[in-house]
């Protein structure tokens, strides 16, 4: 399966800038998640790679091959969106077989072998009989997915597929997406404002912001080593504190730091931004070698058995993502491990000096919206 390649891709409405001269490689065989809020450029960056918006300036590649000008019939893509076309006078079965009714290359062997295999991994075969309207939003959107999929195109666009979906029938989806992607290894772009569904189903993530991708890597590098304030703070539920941390004399200090820190070589502001997780940040109940002591203002029992606490130390107020073997009381120890510390200035992160101690174990990883 190819990869996709964008070479100074930009897309312009009038006076406005949807995308802004994008140069970036999918992977092929990848999956690949475009995730930012809403207006951020993401469903336009899509719709140009399916050939259904031309962009201003730029070429799009598939591999070798230049299909900026193509329409999208030409360019052997597979396209689900939020709310699919199905025909109501057709079985299931018979809209997932209607885009190889006319493809003279399969044949009736295969074609019945690709739809048993989707319905299979859908979930479907209870239901290989029934007309669409019979069907629940879910099952629908399964059906869509299982029509682009058993076309066995090179390249499958997927356009927030679960947004119009019910909770449960949302998670059996993205589970169905996961068993699809592992099973039939094609490039598939993803587009989504869910960070759970993109941490969940991404080889790779491509964050956008203001029709610029920020930053593209693996879920876990995405989300433990952001190279901007808008990374930090679009994922994690709740996302990064960010504290006002002053440099002097060549030291960084914070009042969640137990002593000051060595400022970045040559870094001559006054200020610099300290970015930390909630559940990197620790709780002690008694003064523990790295800690200040603090004040749990506020907490939560949220999904999954967890605390989420406000806490005060000096005139800084952090929120803490606490295990419930801990019991907060009002006064507690902070720490802030040092490798789980990000400085940013001007929106964008900074490297702290090489010989920063470290905590290897304490490096915050990704837990779900609902832990």
């Amino acid at each position: 399966m190819p990869e996709i390649r964008l070479d100074g891709v930009t897309k312009q409405f009038g006076t406005f800038t949807a995308v802004d001269d994008l140069t970036i490689t999918f992977d092929d065989n990848a999956v690949t998640c475009l995730l930012g809020p809403s207006g951020c450029g993401k469903t336009t960056l899509m719709r140009m790679i399916a050939g259904l918006e031309m962009p201003t300036r730029g070429t799009v590649r598939f591999g070798a091959r230049d299909v900026t000008r193509l329409p999208p019939r030409r360019r052997n893509i597979g396209m689900v969106f939020q709310y699919p076309v199905m025909y109501p006078t057709l079985t299931v079965r018979e809209n997932i077989a209607l885009p190889l009714k006319n493809d003279r290359s399969v044949s009736a062997a295969e074609r019945d072998r690709r739809i048993d295999e989707v319905l299979e991994v859908l979930g479907l075969q209870h239901a290989v009989d029934a007309f669409i309207d019979q069907l629940d939003a879910g099952s629908r959107q399964m059906v869509a997915v299982g029509r682009s999929v058993a076309r066995h195109s090179e390249i499958i666009l997927f356009d927030e597929p679960t947004t119009n979906v019910e909770v449960n029938a949302k998670l059996k989806l993205i589970r169905a997406f996961k068993e699809i992607t592992r099973r039939l290894k094609q490039t598939i772009i993803y587009v989504t404002h869910d960070q759970t569904e993109a941490m969940t189903l991404a080889d790779q993530i491509a964050l956008m912001q203001d029709g610029r991708i920020v930053q593209c890597a693996a879920p876990r590098t995405l989300y433990g080593e952001p190279t901007s304030e808008f990374g930090g703070w679009f994922l994690g539920n709740p996302g990064m504190n960010f504290l006002t941390a002053v440099v002097a004399d060549g030291q960084v200090r914070a009042d969640i730091l137990d002593r000051p820190l060595p400022a970045p070589a040559g870094y001559n502001a006054p200020e610099v931004v300290l970015g930390i997780r909630p559940e990197a940040l620790r709780l002690h109940a008694t003064a523990q070698p790295g800690t200040v002591p603090a004040q749990v203002l506020d907490r939560v029992i949220t999904i999954g058995g967890r605390y989420l606490l406000k806490v005060r130390a000096g005139s800084a107020e952090v929120k803490v993502k606490a295990a419930r073997g801990i019991e907060p009381t009002e006064h507690m120890h902070l720490e802030a491990p040092r490798d789980t510390l990000v400085l940013f200035r001007d929106g964008n992160r900074i490297p702290w000096p090489e010989n920063q101690p470290e905590d290897k174990e304490a490096a915050p990883q990704w837990t779900s919206m609902s832990a």
